[in-house]
């Protein structure tokens, strides 16, 4: 084993037993199995043999499974033998793991290195370590996070006022490695917000290019957490976007007053029908609440309204499913395909198969099925074997997936289903099979793209 192949691998799952399927094998009582592995180099089996081990109490026989891949100095490695030292009382020694990898210039050590020490006391010594790095993306959020242990949030704030001012962004974030005026208008927020400071903070977000983060509206949800609903509406109604009250009814959720969460997306000046997303959300609210023909509607006119997106429908079928109402999603599908002259592709007939199953029964649904045109594709058998395996009908469901020589997600799904029922030399097998082939063929490509 080598670093660069064990990341290589890691990205790509080359020859690697995936980590859903050790999962299963330890489910299935098959933990010799995986141990075995964990020492033929496959890492997920290392990884998930090693935390059984520490869950027992045998925190060294843990280590001893993870020390030929943390010895490569592979940083996935290394930050996991790390978390075990810290979870088993051994900071100083998860520390020392840190620092060594942190030597040898990985660049994600220093802020791994500096959130640990600041975890265990050392804020201070955390802090002046990050101060340098500033200016370096993901080191300057390690420091704002250690900033508050330190009782150093001041002094983290002055430096991001200066980045905000003195930098002009001309292509954010490449032009400035990732601490663009976004970033640092974003954490500087931060800051204020911890202090108390929340109109200071709210100020800063509504400053940023783009308000919107990993999904969730930054304004929004500043106003949420700290109950200023009044102006959470105004400023929703401002910026015309239903989303950015689903922060709203989610702290109405959690308060139990369930009618005024689902008022929110009633709001006749900013509808959340108006928007798929904001719609999505009120269905699941409803759902989650046991109105479920309500949540139903909710879905079935966003679909109406945007009949070519296929990923409302497929979250139409499941709501129709889990509310028992499988004949309210096929009519909807039926309305759709005799609006598209009575043909479907699979990858919208493939939507009716679990309402088929629930309504009329798995054999009805797969007799019909096998009648359309792409019925013996790969992807196609997939689905089925999926209906099947909701039938507890597992020798089928090999049977069926045998029959197709695919790529490695379709050998994942054979091997879980051979795992299921406990063959498992076949499994492993067919995954080193699998290997064989995406090896083949990532050599090929590599020889292809030296010529």
């Amino acid at each position: 084993m080598d670093a660069d192949d064990l990341e290589r691998r890691c990205r790509t799952g080359a020859g690697w037993i995936p980590s859903e399927l050790v999962e299963r094998l330890l489910e299935r009582g098959h933990a010799a199995v995986v141990a075995e592995q964990a020492g033929c180099g496959q890492w997920w089996c290392a990884r998930a043999w090693a935390g059984v081990l520490a869950g027992q109490g045998r925190l060294e026989e843990a280590l001893e499974v993870l020390a030929p891949y943390a010895a490569t100095t592979w940083w996935t490695a290394v930050v996991e033998v790390a978390e075990l030292l810290e979870g088993g009382g051994r900071a100083e020694e998860a520390l020392d793991a840190v620092r060594a990898r942190m030597a040898l210039g990985h660049p994600r050590a220093l802020e791994c290195y500096a959130r640990l020490l600041a975890r265990h006391g050392r804020a201070q010594e955390a802090f002046d370590l990050l101060l340098p790095h500033a200016d370096e993306h993901g080191r300057v959020e390690a420091l704002v996070d250690v900033a508050h242990a330190a009782g150093r949030d001041e002094e983290a704030a002055a430096l991001l006022e200066a980045r905000i001012a003195g930098h002009r962004c001309t292509d954010p974030p490449w032009c400035c490695d990732g601490v663009d005026a976004d970033t640092a208008l974003g954490l500087l927020a931060t800051i204020r917000e911890r202090q108390g400071r929340v109109d200071d903070a709210l100020d800063l977000l509504r400053r940023r290019r783009v308000v919107w983060l990993n999904g969730r509206n930054q304004p929004a949800d500043l106003l949420a957490r700290h109950g200023r609903f009044q102006e959470l509406y105004a400023y929703a109604k401002a910026c015309g976007d239903a989303e950015a009250l689903e922060p709203l009814a989610r702290v109405l959720e959690g308060r139990g007053d369930i009618e005024a969460a689902i008022a929110v997306y009633r709001w006749e000046e900013l509808p959340a029908s108006g928007h798929p997303n904001a719609a999505f959300a009120h269905a699941r609210l409803l759902a989650r609440h046991g109105r479920g023909e309500e949540a139903v509607a909710v879905l079935r006119e966003q679909a109406d309204q945007r009949p070519g997106e296929d990923w409302i429908l497929h979250v139409l079928a499941e709501l129709c499913l889990e509310q028992g109402l499988p004949a309210e999603g096929l009519a909807h599908l039926d309305a759709l395909a005799a609006r598209r002259g009575g043909e479907e592709e699979w990858e919208l007939y493939r939507i009716r198969l679990p309402l088929l199953a629930a309504r009329d029964g798995v054999d009805t649904a797969l007799r019909q099925a096998r009648a359309h045109p792409e019925a013996d594709t790969p992807y196609a058998a997939c689905d089925l074997a999926r209906l099947l395996a909701g039938a507890a009908r597992t020798d089928e469901v090999v049977a069926l997936l045998g029959r197709h020589a695919v790529p490695r997600w379709h050998t994942t799904t054979l091997a879980g289903h051979l795992i299921d029922l406990d063959r498992v030399p076949d499994a492993l097998a067919l995954l080193q099979c699998a290997e064989d082939f995406s090896e083949g063929w990532f050599h090929q490509r590599e020889e292809r793209d030296h010529r």
